[in-house]
């Protein structure tokens, strides 16, 4: 991790667990990184907030002390920064619960437990209870989701396959504003610079690896873009298959509609990766049949040829 992408951790942990708000100076002396003169730390500190913002965590701003106009201090709530699970499946829940615990374990590192201690060492209320929302994690468990938030911070163009609604991996350049956490998936969200208009993309759906192109701080992001008013409006492609009553146990298990049938029963699964979805079709070999999309049915029969050739 680098050391600003260390010191975004430290601060978003130290401002999630304070019981109450943080001035810049008690910021400045205990969380690693902030150094060099009182402007340098002051400019550090305004990029962190812009950088947590495109990553869509609010910081709140509040007085110390409400009878009296003293300096502003900061903390980020954590029902704010939650994620909703309202619309997530038991097993989603599960995975998410599994995800988080994985998180918090990665969240005490030396530095962060050490911002922790300070904080506490000064006499600062502090809550470590509050850190399971925390995500430092994910963000280094996905090779790529890292190098989205470097081109992030470096203002550098990036380059990947990506999935299209048709499954089929199409070349895409983005000039990325920001990262969101939405329904358990991460999307990244810029300028798409082929089509020269705003889009969504879903890091699951990316194929390969995202390739910085060009150099840094070559785009600049709008003053008036906020990722807070945008919805990823992306469809996942959709498999149609016909299923024999009684098979495919797994893939009834991700279908999004079943209608049943006495020979066949008809599904719709989201296709998040065709390579995945091809080689769980072929697995389950005469009792499903391809119905659409075509680079699905393709992928499929261009498999089973292959094992042809192989077993003869």
């Amino acid at each position: 991790m680098s050391r600003k992408n260390e010191r975004l951790v430290n601060l978003t942990i130290a401002l999630l667990a304070t019981k109450r708000y943080l001035t810049k100076n008690e910021i400045f002396r205990n969380i690693e990184g902030y150094e060099g003169s009182a402007e340098a730390k002051e400019r550090m500190f305004e990029r962190d907030k812009d950088d947590l913002r495109k990553l869509g965590i609010q910081i709140e701003v509040g007085g110390l002390d409400p009878l009296f106009d003293d300096e502003a201090g900061y903390r980020i709530r954590p029902e704010s920064y939650a994620l909703s699970l309202r619309d997530l499946t038991p097993t989603q829940v599960t995975f998410l619960s599994l995800a988080a615990q994985a998180w918090q374990d990665a969240a005490f590192t030396d530095l962060s437990q050490q911002a922790l201690r300070k904080l506490t060492s000064i006499g600062l209320d502090t809550d470590s209870s509050q850190l399971p929302v925390m995500a430092p994690k994910l963000i280094g468990a996905d090779e790529n989701l890292r190098s989205a938030l470097d081109a992030l911070t470096s203002l550098t163009t990036i380059e990947f396959d990506y999935l299209n609604v048709q499954g089929v991996a199409q070349k895409r350049q983005l000039q990325v504003y920001g990262v969101q956490a939405r329904k358990s998936h991460w999307y990244l969200i810029g300028l798409d610079t082929e089509k020269s208009a705003i889009r969504n993309f879903r890091v699951d759906r990316i194929q390969g690896d995202v390739t910085p192109i060009g150099k840094a701080q070559s785009y600049e992001i709008p003053p008036s873009f906020e990722i807070a008013e945008l919805e990823p409006a992306i469809e996942t492609p959709l498999a149609v298959l016909q299923v024999r009553p009684g098979a495919g146990y797994q893939l009834r298990r991700m279908a999004t509609t079943v209608e049943t049938a006495d020979d066949w029963d008809l599904l719709e699964v989201p296709i998040f990766d065709l390579a995945f979805m091809t080689n769980l079709v072929l697995w389950h070999g005469e009792d499903v049949i391809v119905s659409s999309p075509l680079q699905l049915r393709s992928a499929v029969m261009s498999g089973l040829e292959k094992l042809v050739k192989i077993h003869g």
